[in-house]
Parts: C-alpha cells; sequence; structure tokens
C-alpha cells in the first residue's frame, strides 16, 4: 500500500492513492481553501469507510438486509502532542436481532482501520534531499 502528498499551492496537496487522486486543503481558518478534506477529515473518513465495509461484509454473509447502513466517526483533538482522541464510531443498521447486531460490533472492531488506530503502530521517518530548488 502506498500514498503520496504533492504540494500543489497555498497548503493544498494532490493525495495519489492506487490509481485515485484526491486535493487535500485547510479550513479558511487554518489558511486553506477548504478545496478538499484536511488529514485529520480523511483520518475519520478511512475509519468511517473501514467500518462501514467490515459491516457490510457481516451483513452479506448472513444474506440480511444492508438498506439504511451507514457509519458516522466522530474525534476530538488533543494535545499535547497534537492529535485526535476520543474516536467515536456510530452504526446505523437496518432492523437486526441482538445477535447480529453484536456480530456487527465485533466485526466492525476488527476492521483494518480500527485496529491501525487502536495497536501502536512504528511509524519510520525520513528526510530523502535529493530533489533540490535553486535559489535565485
Amino acid at each position: 500500500m502506498e500514498a503520496s502528498a504533492r504540494y500543489l499551492n497555498g497548503v493544498k496537496f494532490s493525495i495519489e492513492c492506487g490509481r485515485h487522486v484526491l486535493v487535500c486543503d485547510q479550513p479558511a481558518e487554518n489558511g486553506g481553501d477548504g478545496a478538499g478534506p484536511s488529514p485529520p477529515d480523511l483520518l475519520l473518513a478511512s475509519l468511517a469507510a473501514c467500518a462501514a465495509y467490515y459491516a457490510l461484509r457481516y451483513l452479506q454473509a448472513r444474506s440480511l438486509p444492508t438498506e439504511g447502513l451507514m457509519v458516522r466517526v466522530t474525534a476530538h483533538k488533543a494535545s499535547p502532542p497534537p492529535r485526535l482522541d476520543a474516536f467515536r464510531v456510530e452504526l446505523r443498521l437496518p432492523a437486526l436481532d441482538e445477535r447480529h447486531r453484536e456480530g456487527v460490533l465485533r466485526a466492525v472492531k476488527s476492521c483494518l482501520i480500527h485496529n491501525t488506530l487502536t495497536e501502536a503502530a512504528e511509524i519510520e521517518t525520513v528526510v530523502d534531499t535529493a530533489v533540490t530548488t535553486s535559489a535565485t
């Protein structure tokens, strides 16, 4: 898996993930135009999409209804250090019995992004100075 961010202008970046391209920007209060989701928005969207996918797969595997399935994710800014905290994943599901509601909950809690956020991940950060700009 890979994603890259290339500077466009202002505080805007072109994000490439696989064969997809999207714009990432900041809201006006952070110097942006709001031309795209901010990095925290993308993180919340990633968790929501992953949770929704795992819920969907659970429902489909059991031939249960999927109409109305929706996932909403919220979080609060925290510091120090600056980060998102207190994530809340809210599921809106079709009418299900308690056994299947618990099954969907287990499925959602096993999604890749949920596990990534709840387990300590190793992050290596390196600086490549091979690209140079000319000073005038």
